[in-house]
């Protein structure tokens, strides 16, 4: 054996689990940029899933890492926005239709009063 070259030593390869590629949440920015898109933020969601698609396919795993946090956040807001809001706005109208229909009895009551009370001055 000639040992009169130095020799590159290599570490040995680690055998522990591979860490697993970031999700890129494309569906689900579709889903957003198609059905629930408030506010545009379903777009912005789909690009940066994209983006943290092509990342991960070029290898790049700490930039897909980081689009894909982002497009999950926007992805979140967009359908937080999308869902919360018009229940929102459905609890509003049903609160209002109820305090008027109230209000409109008093006032129905009031005006009852009101005429039955000077029809009995005038007697």
């Amino acid at each position: 054996m000639d040992t009169s070259y130095p020799r590159e030593e290599q570490p040995p390869p680690k055998r522990g689990p591979a860490p697993a590629a970031p999700r890129d949440h494309l569906v689900w920015a579709i889903f957003n940029t198609l059905y629930m898109n408030f506010c545009c933020l379903g777009f912005v969601a789909l690009a940066f899933a994209v983006k943290a698609r092509d990342r991960k396919v070029s290898g790049d795993v700490e930039a897909a890492r980081h689009f894909s946090s982002k497009a999950r956040c926007y992805n979140a807001l967009a359908t937080a926005g999308s869902v919360v809001l018009p229940l929102l706005l459905g609890a509003l109208i049903v609160t209002g239709v109820i305090h008027l229909s109230k209000l409109a009895q008093e006032s129905v009551g009031f005006f009852t009063y009101q005429f039955s009370g000077s029809d009995d001055e005038d007697q």
